[in-house]
């Protein structure tokens, strides 16, 4: 990647202002979606400590629980190893008026579990006929499908881990696999490669973000979102908070017969 090709570095205080437009925007889909009963799936794959996660969270900070979900799928059970592969995916696939994120997904077979020895060649080899025909019966039936990878360099991602390995807060990010990537660099990009040979095909295409610097990636990522998707702007019904009727005698008992959480607040401030 050559300096022009770099994201520009932005300042707090203009990262701020426009992850709050988007987020506004965010809004809008959100309920476009609820209205029009649509269904949109959004694809979140990269190297580890690649910037999915914190991307995750700025879509959903003022979303509906309700309307989007994340999914992110645990290691699967025995019993899941033995169904066919995408099917615990399906699961979490979005109903009318849904948007589910996924924190990584069925990507796992042509990534970690392809450079990790998790899957054998043959499932491997399946995965990468199979994945393009799931996806086009997804689209055709509807679904609005998107798919982001977070690309970051060498250098970027063993500082992130060190930062990691640092923090009390975040350590718990930091695992063995992540460790085992390091050692695994030019498999990972060799799999990565593969995989987008395969999958990168017109009814869903692969977005690459470059996330070295996490706050253009953020931005970058959700303004790329929205303009692929042809939302707009729903009204909002009128809302009118009626009059606080007056009193009827009501009492409320005495503080002191609950149990209250202490004062931690006023200890800090003195």
């Amino acid at each position: 990647m050559t300096d022009d090709d770099r994201p520009h570095r932005l300042s707090r205080p203009l990262y701020e202002r426009e992850l709050l437009r988007l987020q506004v925007e965010l809004v809008k889909l959100q309920e476009w979606v609820r209205a029009e009963r649509r269904r949109l799936v959004v694809v979140f794959e990269g190297r580890d400590a690649a910037g999915k996660g914190g991307a995750i969270q700025r879509v959903v900070q003022r979303l509906n629980p309700r309307v989007v979900r994340i999914a992110a799928l645990p290691v699967p059970t025995e019993r899941e190893r033995t169904q066919w592969y995408f099917q615990r995916y399906v699961g979490q696939l979005p109903a009318a008026g849904e948007i589910v994120l996924f924190d990584r997904s069925w990507y796992n077979r042509a990534g970690v579990e392809h450079v990790m020895g998790f899957c054998t060649d043959e499932e491997y080899a399946r995965f990468l006929r199979q994945c393009p025909v799931f996806e086009r019966l997804l689209v055709e039936d509807g679904i609005l499908l998107r798919k982001y990878w977070f690309s970051v360099s060498d250098t970027v991602q063993e500082q992130r881990f060190r930062d990691r390995l640092a923090d009390p807060t975040r350590r718990w990010k930091l695992s063995a696999m992540d460790l085992e990537s390091i050692t695994r660099w030019e498999a990972y990009s060799r799999a990565k490669d593969e995989m987008f040979a395969h999958t990168d095909i017109p009814e869903a295409p692969w977005y690459v973000v470059e996330s070295d610097d996490k706050r253009s990636a953020r931005i970058n990522m959700i303004a790329h979102l929205l303009s692929t998707v042809p939302y707009r702007d729903i009204p909002m019904p009128a809302i009118d908070l009626p009059p606080r009727p007056p009193s009827t005698g009501y009492q409320r008992p005495p503080r002191d017969r609950q149990t209250r959480v202490p004062d931690r607040a006023a200890e800090l401030a003195r």
